[in-house]
């Protein structure tokens, strides 16, 4: 039994060491397949650049290149509407073939370095409406390029670029705005250098995101560009981008409403509570006035009116024409006091001359000098004067009467009469000018044409339901034509 067991035991160690030796040969073999792989790829670098004039175009002298086109973008930075500008992050792939780099099949492909691209010919391909770019390089500079067995060169790079956009901000915050991405060769013409678009142009909009835009959607078109130095391809990716209300209603839209309505509620305050509804007034008009002056430091200075600015105004006017309502009841209700009080003057100084004038009748006759003394008590003091106190006292001279009155005695009726007015007196009332004349005639007749408002109470009642009818009509009108 040991005999059998031992035997096949020293097959089983030979046939282990047969297979190391095995493995060990596959190992060297392909360690020398690699080692020759590599050296014959780096001869056949240094081959295909041995000669190679980085300063000529392929083809040069023939035909034009064709550069194919791709995009794929990273992420949208962020879009300034001060600077008319906004920026991406995106990757940009170039597709051209130099015959001058062919090495073999063309299904072999050898991924290069970046620094493969210096001692090459690359188009000298920028974005026409770049204000500012950087190529990243962390933690090497991104760049790749992919060298075909035939000649066939990708060159992909990544960065960031700062894109001119000019916007048109006449419904802002409501509107949309188209920002492109211009690409064009710098000075290789198109009898050089043909620029087109891949089958598949761009990628990565769908999964792109920004904070205050929707991406609706984009589109590529090319055109000739006909400049002083000769006519080139241009290249262009147009975005379209719609703004998000969301964050305006919340921090602008919303608290210039509650601002507006609160200026009402002055309408409830009773109208003689003056420093409670003035104070209210003018706080909302200041509110107002500070909520402008926020969305304007967020916006260029731009010369035309914006839909945010016709709401903000009409806002403003809302708040100012509830101060103004109560400045007509407050000018209503103390004008109709005033006016009171100076009727019951003017017919307590009627029933005091009529008194007057009956004690005289009743008194006999009587000197000049006492009934101008009479008639002045009466007028000064608004009281019937006392007759039998005055006729114990000594009246003044007549030398004191003023030397411009005369007095014409017609039975007991008595008639100042006063001085004619000089010429130029007479000349200055009659010359009046016209316009003066008509102003006061419209004022009369609109004065006679307006409602008499009895109760000031009216106003603020006939308010509480205009301004908020006035409001929302104004609402439905802007949000429906901003929204077209």
């Amino acid at each position: 039994m040991s005999a059998p067991r031992t035997t096949r035991c020293l097959h089983a160690h030979a046939f282990l060491l047969l297979l190391l030796q095995v493995l060990q040969l596959a190992i060297a073999q392909n360690e020398r397949t690699t080692i020759d792989r590599l050296e014959n790829v780096t001869h056949t670098v240094t081959r295909i650049l041995d000669g190679y004039d980085i300063r000529l175009r392929p083809n040069f002298g023939g035909d034009p290149l064709y550069v194919g086109m791709d995009l794929t973008i990273a992420s949208f930075d962020a879009i300034s509407e001060v600077n008319m500008d906004y920026t991406i992050t995106l990757y940009l792939n170039q597709y051209w073939k130099d015959e001058r780099l062919a090495f073999g099949l063309p299904d072999e492909v050898l991924t290069l370095s970046g620094d493969f691209a210096d001692k090459i010919w690359v188009p000298d391909t920028f974005f026409a409406n770049d204000k500012n770019s950087f190529l990243h390089d962390v933690t090497e500079r991104n760049k790749l390029v992919r060298l075909g067995g035939d000649g066939s060169i990708t060159y992909g790079m990544r960065f960031t670029a700062t894109l001119a956009c000019m916007m048109d901000l006449h419904y802002y915050p409501l509107d949309s705005q188209n920002c492109t991405v211009e690409i064009e060769s710098y000075g290789y013409t198109v009898s050089d250098v043909v620029m087109y678009w891949k089958e598949t142009p761009v990628r990565g909009v769908e999964d792109a995101e920004l904070p205050q835009f929707t991406i609706l959607g984009h589109e590529t078109n090319d055109r000739k560009e006909k400049l002083a130095t000769g006519v080139y391809q241009r290249l262009s990716l147009s975005f379209k981008l719609r703004r998000n209300i969301g964050y305006f209603v919340f921090q602008t839209y919303l608290p210039s409403i509650l601002i507006v309505m609160l200026s009402w509620v002055s309408f409830w305050i009773n109208h003689e509570a003056t420093s409670a509804r003035v104070a209210l007034g003018i706080t909302t008009v200041l509110t107002m006035t500070t909520i402008s002056t926020g969305v304007r430091s967020s916006l260029p200075r731009i010369s035309y009116v914006k839909a945010i600015d016709i709401y903000l105004v009409m806002c403003f006017v809302f708040v100012f024409a509830a101060l103004l309502e109560y400045a007509a009841v407050n000018y209503t209700y103390w004008g109709a006091r005033a006016r009171k009080r100076a009727k019951l003057k003017n017919r307590d100084q009627l029933s005091t001359s009529a008194s007057v004038e009956k004690e005289l009748k009743c008194s006999g006759p009587r000197s000049p000098e006492e009934i101008i003394a009479l008639r002045e008590c009466a007028t000064s003091t608004g009281r019937v004067s006392p007759l039998l106190g005055l006729r114990s006292k000594p009246l003044p001279a007549a030398t004191g009467a003023p030397p411009s009155l005369r007095l014409q005695r017609d039975h007991t009726t008595l008639r100042y009469r006063t001085r004619p007015h000089s010429r130029n007196s007479r000349n200055g009332s009659t010359g009046k000018p016209k316009v003066m004349h008509a102003l006061r005639r419209g004022a009369t007749v609109i004065k006679a044409s307006m409602p008499k408002i009895r109760d000031v109470n009216v106003i603020d009642t006939y308010s509480r339901v205009i301004f908020p009818v006035c409001f929302l009509l104004f609402n439905a009108v802007y949000w429906f034509q901003c929204r077209i």
